[in-house]
């Protein structure tokens, strides 16, 4: 994560003692900085982001012209001026590796054939029954696309960007293959989906080695983007990078899809998100005036915020057929130890607080938030639909989980479309505060979310309500079926499982604790009638310091206030401590009442998440005599619990840097020299030159972690208590 100038080559063997291969590593004094198109950013400690940003406004124009160009192909009849009269998707999916590439893939066929039934005016009931066996595109027409009979306007669904990139040279013939039995025509016609062909900087995976995948990542974004061979890549560089925030590219929400497991996605997606956000503040600290001339109106910067999301698939902790792959653990601890490193820099470290632009640039983080989804509680669905869980094949879990996903997503995308509100009274009536209430827009998700994310969601088929129920002089008839919202909430945080009647996957995308102790929890809590005293003294509940609750309706389908009253009583009792709880109400986007609730920043005290970090500092950091035993296990756990923070005992059961041989043994040592000439290669700049040490985190991005975890773990919320000068005045002994 520190990047510094190092040269020097690891010796061919490991070293036996620590401190030798400390010494044996140690980088060199850094080379003069160099000259690039953006300045560049030095701390006393060297780092620096090396990013290549287009810096002229026309050449950036010309390029969103391109790629409007190809994803909003111009009728023959057009007027060459009345192409930039399209805008961009306010929403943009970047699916990374094979995982979040097919992720990606899923949810814009799902938007895709979603607006295509639409716009065919429910003709294609035949098609229905052919695709009854895809489960996604089951809970997409159950949910999303009404029967013909129910007299309402259909929503016009938001098509989102979809960027998918793979260092693999076959990723568009896998596509395509994967695709092959399809007749909707999806990969023909949906032009708002490119593919990030960057082949010629590598034409094979990065070899399950998260830290290769950054590499490769840095080669890509380092390069300047006219010396590409994929002409392309300049179009999807200026919008992903180059042009976030300006008024030409309308674009504001971002979400990087990836699995944490693999090595392209980890390494690739947290790189790419930095860029993104180097760019961004970049700009903002850009003071430069435009003149208000029709010629320049695309240069100014807006100041509205973007929000950008990582959406992570964390790996199976644990099987019960077979131990599971080491270096997936490895893989994912990586990628979490470095984004909480990245976010105790933004949001905590102010130990030598400036507002400087210096001091801002070098504390940046990937994404506003990083959405965690675990692929080992994805079983539980499985179990739950009848499924053995002994039997239950690897494709059959990533569905599932590429489903959860998928609704997430979807969900998100039909809460762009313009809703109406309910009227403020309606909040009051519920107990809720006007200022609680947000639009699920960039601006709003910016302010609430930040840090790690975990999703809890569920969903229900409303109670039909005939006009006679909904008579208000008709006091007689029968009162209409209620809403259970109890059980509504309960289905949300339970385990995952699957919904028959709404064919959808609904539970919590991480689990708080281990499953049967969870299972435990979650019956006292539902035996005792929802008392929360127990459950919530969870870390995951306790240490919650801001929520989300979104309320998806049907259109005219009024939620009683006494249950959305009901719904915030249940949140304030299970996160007790939370500093930020917020509402949205999504209209008309379903057919089904849904409720997602988004639980930032405890998710990281969760055992899957420690046990992964954990998982990957033995490995790849610890000295010899706690690299195997559970010394380190405990260690880490008293280094969060305890009040004071003992770094020395970091600095003596740690090594300076993490080592990647560990993972890929002995062959490291030929992969390293043979991807640093990749580089050399590719960016002909000497000054520009980045070796992999100078990417390796270090022992200060453990420490950053872990007083990242401190905080997390010390969140304590302040109870409001009335001031009174007079009653003061009246007893001064009190």
């Amino acid at each position: 994560m520190k990047t510094k100038k190092d040269a020097v080559t690891p010796p061919a063997t490991e070293a036996t003692l620590a401190g030798l291969a400390d010494t044996l590593l140690a980088p060199l004094e850094p080379l003069p900085p160099p000259a690039p198109l953006v300045p560049v950013r030095i701390d006393s400690s060297g780092e620096q982001y090396m990013y290549f940003t287009e810096r002229d406004i026309d050449r950036i124009l010309d390029n969103l012209d391109g790629l409007r160009s190809l994803v909003f192909p111009p009728a023959p009849h057009d007027e060459e001026n009345d192409r930039r009269v399209q805008h961009f998707p306010s929403v943009c999916l970047i699916g990374l590796g094979r995982c979040g590439s097919n992720i990606a893939l899923d949810v814009a066929s799902l938007v895709y054939n979603a607006r295509q039934f639409y716009l065919s005016e429910f003709k294609s009931e035949e098609k229905t029954v052919a695709e009854q066996d895809f489960r996604p595109t089951r809970w997409i027409r159950s949910n999303l696309l009404r029967a013909p009979s129910k007299d309402s306007k259909p929503v016009f669904l938001i098509e989102p960007l979809v960027m998918l990139g793979d260092l693999d040279k076959d990723i568009e013939g896998r596509i395509r293959f994967s695709r092959k039995g399809e007749t909707s025509g999806f990969l023909s016609d949906y032009s708002k989906m490119k593919i990030m062909d960057l082949s010629e900087v590598h034409a094979g995976g990065a070899g399950n080695a998260p830290i290769l995948g950054q590499y490769l990542a840095k080669i890509i974004l380092n390069k300047d983007t006219q010396r590409f061979t994929n002409e392309d890549w300049k179009f999807i560089h200026s919008y992903l990078i180059d042009s976030c925030g300006i008024k030409a590219n309308q674009s504001r929400l971002y979400f990087y899809i990836f699995s944490a497991g693999g090595g392209t996605g980890s390494g690739m997606a947290s790189e790419f998100g930095l860029a993104q956000q180097f760019a961004y503040m970049s700009k903002t600290f850009d003071t430069k005036s435009f003149d208000e001339t029709p010629e320049n109106r695309d240069h100014s910067f807006v100041f509205e915020p973007i929000f950008t999301s990582g959406i992570c698939i964390l790996p199976n902790i644990s099987d019960q057929r077979s131990e599971m792959s080491e270096a997936l653990h490895i893989n994912a601890g990586r990628l979490l130890c470095k984004y909480l490193a990245e976010e105790w820099d933004f949001s905590y470290n102010f130990d030598n607080e400036e507002n400087s632009e210096e001091s801002v640039m070098r504390r940046i983080r990937p994404w506003n938030a990083m959405m965690l989804i675990s692929n080992d509680i994805m079983r539980y669905a499985e179990e739950s639909d009848d499924g053995n869980i002994q039997n239950i094949d690897v494709n059959a879990m990533e569905r599932h989980a590429n489903q959860y996903i998928s609704q997430q997503i979807f969900n998100i995308l039909t809460a762009q479309a313009v809703t109406t509100d309910y009227d403020q009274n309606y909040f009051r009536r519920a107990g809720i505060d006007i200022g609680e209430t947000i639009r699920l827009d960039a601006n709003d998700l910016f302010m609430s979310l930040a840090g790690p994310v975990a999703v809890a969601y569920a969903e229900s088929v409303v109670p039909e309500q005939s006009t006679a129920a909904l008579d208000k002089f008709r006091v007689l008839d029968k009162e209409p079926s209620r809403l259970n919202i109890d059980d509504l909430f309960f289905r949300s945080i339970d385990l995952p499982h699957f919904n028959k009647v709404t064919q959808a996957i609904e539970g919590i995308s991480l689990l708080p604790i281990e499953s049967k102790r969870y299972r435990e929890a979650l019956d006292e809590y539902k035996k005792s009638d929802y008392n929360a005293a127990k459950l919530s003294d969870l870390h995951f509940f306790k240490n919650c310091s801001s929520v989300v609750s979104i309320v998806s309706l049907p259109k005219d389908y009024k939620l009683s206030y006494m249950d959305l009253n009901r719904l915030k009583t249940h949140l304030n009792s299970l996160f007790p401590n939370t500093t930020l709880k917020r509402y949205a109400l999504v209209i008309g986007a379903s057919a089904n009442l849904s409720l997602t609730t988004l639980i930032a920043k405890s998710p990281c005290l969760s055992d899957d998440f420690l046990t992964l970090i954990v998982a990957f500092i033995k490995r790849c950091f610890a000295r010899d005599p706690h690299r195997f035993d559970e010394s380190l296990d405990n260690a880490i756990l008293d280094f969060i619990m305890s009040e004071e923070f003992d770094e020395v005992r970091v600095d003596a059961m740690l090594n300076e840097y993490e080592g990647p041989a560990k993972i890929l043994d002995t062959n490291w040592y030929a992969i390293k020299p043979m991807y640093e000439k990749k580089y050399r290669e590719l960016i002909h700049d000497q000054d520009k030159f980045v070796s992999i040490n100078d990417i390796r985190l270090s022992r200060e991005s453990v420490k950053k972690a872990i007083k990242y975890l401190r905080e997390i773990y010390r969140h304590r919320i302040g109870k409001t208590r009335v001031i009174s000068l007079n009653k003061y005045q009246e007893d001064p002994q009190e």
